[in-house]
C-alpha cells in the first residue's frame, strides 16, 4: 500500500503534509511513501532527504495520485487534481467541508473515502492527531510576535535612570489554543496579560499562566461537549460589548483568537470600541480567513483606524512553515496508523471508530 502527497499551491500554502523524519514511520508500519518532485523545497529541504529515509519522487502530480492509495494533503486538493482520483483511494487533510461541501459530495459519490482532521473529536485517544491544537499553538505564538513588531514601545516595564517604561498591557480574546499560546507568550515577554472567553473552564487555565481573566457578570459556560464556544445570547454580547469597550480604553494590543467551528467568525471588537482604543495600538485578528472578530479587519490588509492598526493574515501559519509542517505531519502520520490494518496490510474504514467516523466526511 502507497501513500502520496503533491506539493501545494505556494502562493497560498508553504506547508508541507509529509517531512522527511516521518517517512521511515510510514515505511515501518510497511507503507511505500510516493511525492511530486521538489516537494519542501521551498523550505529549504532537498527530496534527497526524502529519498535517503525510503520516499520515492514521481516527476508529475499524476503519477503520484494515480499510483496512491492514499493521498495525504495540508488543504482539498486543486479542482484538477481532483478529478484525478479514482474510486477506493482516500483523502485526507484539512478539506474544510463546510466551505467545499460540493466539491466533497461529488468525489465522494465516485467511492473516494474522504477525511477531514478538523473534524477530529477532542478524545484522550485522537490527541496525538490534534491539528488543530498543534497549529493553532504555533498560530497564537506567531500573533504575538508580530504584533509586538507593529507596535512602537517596549513590552515589559523598564526602570532606568531616565524614568520607567510601563508594560505593555495585551487582551486576548478567545482563551482556546491559540488564545491560551497567546497569553504564555505575552506573558513571558513581560506584558501584562487580560483575556477574556465565554468558556468558563477558560478562567483557570488563563490564570495558571500568568493572565487575568475578565469575566462577564452572571455569564453562563458557553460550552459544547466538544470543548467548543456556542454562540452567544444577545444579552450576553451586550454585556461582553460594555466589558470590552471600557477595557480596550487602556489595552495596548488584542489578539483576537475566537472561532466557531462551520460558521463566520463573532464580531467581537466593534468600530465603536476601536474608536476609543490609544493611538499607536495594535489588534491582530487570528479568525481573519474566516471573517475577523474585529469588524475592520481586511484579510492581509494593514488597517489604520485613527492610528489604530489592524492585521489579519489568511494564513499566519505560511511564516512559520518548517514547524507547522513538522507537527501536521506526526498529527496525520498518528492518524494514518489508526486508519491502516498493519495484520490485513490495508486501509480499514471502521465507523465504529468515532476517529474514523467523526472525520470522514459524509
Amino acid at each position: 500500500m502507497i501513500v502520496g502527497s503533491v506539493s501545494e499551491d505556494k502562493n497560498f500554502e508553504k506547508r508541507v503534509a509529509l517531512t522527511p523524519d516521518i517517512i521511515k514511520k510510514y515505511n515501518s508500519i510497511g507503507l511505500k511513501v510516493h511525492l511530486s518532485q521538489n516537494y519542501a523545497s521551498h523550505l529549504g529541504i532537498n527530496d534527497i532527504e526524502y529519498e535517503r529515509e525510503g520516499a520515492i519522487f514521481f516527476k508529475n502530480y499524476d503519477e503520484v495520485i494515480k499510483s496512491s492509495n492514499a493521498i495525504l494533503q495540508i488543504n482539498i486538493l486543486s479542482d484538477e487534481n481532483l478529478n484525478k482520483l479514482s474510486q477506493k483511494q482516500i483523502l485526507v487533510g484539512i478539506l474544510n467541508p463546510y466551505s467545499n461541501e460540493k466539491k466533497l459530495k461529488e468525489i465522494s459519490s465516485k467511492n473516494i473515502d474522504c477525511f477531514s482532521l478538523e473534524l477530529l473529536p477532542r478524545i484522550t485517544r485522537a490527541q496525538s492527531m490534534d491539528i488543530l491544537s498543534s497549529q493553532a499553538n504555533l498560530a497564537g505564538y506567531k500573533a504575538v510576535v508580530d504584533s509586538f513588531s507593529y507596535f512602537q514601545k517596549a513590552i515589559p516595564m523598564m526602570m532606568t535612570a531616565a524614568g520607567t517604561i510601563s508594560a505593555a498591557k495585551v487582551l486576548v480574546v478567545g482563551a482556546g489554543v491559540a488564545g491560551l499560546q497567546a497569553v504564555a507568550t505575552a506573558k513571558r515577554m513581560g506584558a501584562i496579560v487580560f483575556a477574556t472567553d465565554v468558556r468558563l473552564a477558560s478562567k483557570e487555565q488563563v490564570e495558571s499562566l500568568g493572565g487575568k481573566f475578565l469575566t462577564i457578570e452572571g455569564s453562563e459556560n458557553l460550552e459544547t461537549e466538544g470543548g467548543y464556544a456556542k454562540e452567544t445570547s444577545e444579552e450576553f454580547k451586550i454585556k461582553q460589548e460594555n466589558l470590552l469597550k471600557e477595557t480596550l480604553k487602556k489595552i495596548d494590543i488584542v489578539i483576537c483568537t475566537a472561532l466557531i467551528p462551520g460558521k463566520k467568525a463573532p464580531i467581537i471588537i466593534k468600530k465603536e470600541m476601536i474608536d476609543v482604543m490609544q493611538s499607536g495600538s495594535v489588534i491582530y485578528d487570528l479568525a481573519a480567513s474566516q471573517g475577523g472578530n474585529s469588524e475592520l479587519t481586511k484579510v492581509n490588509e494593514v488597517i489604520d483606524s485613527n492610528g489604530v492598526k489592524i492585521l489579519g493574515e489568511e494564513n499566519i501559519l505560511n511564516k512559520l512553515p518548517v514547524s507547522a509542517s513538522n507537527l501536521y505531519s506526526k498529527n496525520v502520520f498518528n492518524y494514518i496508523d489508526n486508519l491502516f490494518d498493519k495484520e490485513k496490510k490495508t486501509f480499514e474504514i471502521n465507523l465504529e471508530d468515532e476517529i474514523i467516523n467523526r472525520t470522514k466526511v459524509k
